[in-house]
Order: structure tokens, then C-alpha cells, then sequence
């Protein structure tokens, strides 16, 4: 099945089995391994993009309904020479452990602050509801996020 979107800003044309989803597409696919493989059913966050302007996991949506979506994975976010400013953030402030739920974490806190550039704390812990730590280094991420947003 032939599928277009604008992934990272750049248009894409794919082609896609019917029952993939969008996390196989881009890790298998399409090389992008920052979406991780973790739980598959949606209850962990780690493979968190934006996709048409929300927050999803990608390992619960068909990469055939992405057809004309405009998707955000973390490679999308800062590159080696500029990080984006949660990921400088999380560095900062002793934010990220093992890294692998990372990934997930900065997709969802730099959507965060696009919208709101300085969100108060209950504001930065829903909007990281959706992402678990295996590490419990929910204490640093968060003190590194509200650092961010002037706290």
C-alpha cells in the first residue's frame, strides 16, 4: 500500500503492509530507531511521536492511516550540533538514566512546550502521563523540565 506524509518535515512516499504500524515503519522501514520497541500496546510511551499536531504512541497506529499526516519522531527534535532545548534540559539536570525511554519523554515534553512555553508542574506531569521510566528517574526529569519552563 503506497502512503504519503511529511515526516520530520520532509514529504515521504512509502509503501506500507496493511497491518504494519507506524513504529515498524519507521524503525524497519524507514531507519529511524529513536521510537523504541518496548511494550507494543501503547502503555509505556517509549515509540511517542507527534502526529498531526498530538501526542500518540506509533505502536498503535496503522502506518496506513498516516496517509497525508504530518508526523514529529525524535529525530525531528535537534540533531548532534543543536539539541533541541528539552534534550539540553534533560542533559542539564541529570534528566536522562539507561536513555531508553527517553526518546519518548522528549517527544512529548518538547510538544509540551511548543504549545506552552512554561507549563507548571501539574502541566508538565500530565503531559508525561503516558511515559514510563524503568529507571525512576522521574525526579530528574521533571526538575529538569520545570527548570526549563523558569521554575
Amino acid at each position: 500500500m503506497d502512503i504519503q506524509f511529511r515526516l520530520n518535515g520532509e514529504d515521504r512516499a512509502v509503501d506500507c503492509g496493511p497491518a504494519q504500524s507506524l513504529l515498524a515503519l519507521l524503525r524497519d522501514g524507514l531507519g529511524l530507531p529513536g521510537s523504541k520497541n518496548a511494550c507494543e500496546q501503547g502503555e509505556c510511551g517509549s515509540c511517542t511521536v507527534v502526529m498531526d499536531g498530538k501526542a500518540v504512541c506509533s505502536c498503535l497506529v496503522l502506518a496506513a492511516d498516516t496517509d497525508g499526516a504530518d508526523i514529529t519522531t525524535v529525530e525531528g527534535y535537534g540533531d548532534e550540533d543543536a539539541l533541541h532545548a528539552v534534550q539540553d534540559a534533560l542533559l542539564d539536570g541529570g534528566g536522562v538514566q539507561c536513555g531508553f525511554c527517553t526518546p519518548g519523554f522528549v517527544v512529548a515534553a518538547a510538544h509540551l512546550f511548543e504549545s506552552n512555553p512554561a507549563p507548571s508542574t501539574d502541566e508538565i506531569r500530565e503531559a508525561l502521563s503516558g511515559n514510563i521510566c524503568r529507571c525512576t528517574g522521574y525526579g530528574g526529569i521533571l526538575r529538569s523540565l520545570e527548570k526549563l519552563a523558569g521554575r
